[in-house]
């Protein structure tokens, strides 16, 4: 009996260390993965969220300042020909 659970302990610890084995891989393959594919997205120019976002911005006030010119010359010929 005594030799029965033995095995069984055993086995057990044989279980435990090889779900730490495959932990361990899972953790490095992701690891390996997220290393390629921030490389990857380097490679290709692609801008962060805050990046697009300060563009954006930049862009909205640069049409709202084009807007007021166009309307500040329209305003500026009408006045010269009247």
């Amino acid at each position: 009996m005594q030799t029965r659970n033995k095995i069984f302990d055993d086995l057990g610890q044989l279980m435990t260390n090889a779900m730490g084995v495959a932990q361990g891989a899972k953790d490095e393959a992701e690891t390996a993965m997220k290393g390629w594919v921030d490389r990857w997205m380097a490679d290709r120019d692609f801008v962060t969220r805050e990046e697009f976002d300060a563009v954006r911005a930049m862009a909205q006030k640069a049409r709202e300042e084009n807007e007021a010119l166009k309307a500040r010359i329209e305003a500026l010929e009408s006045s010269s020909k009247g």
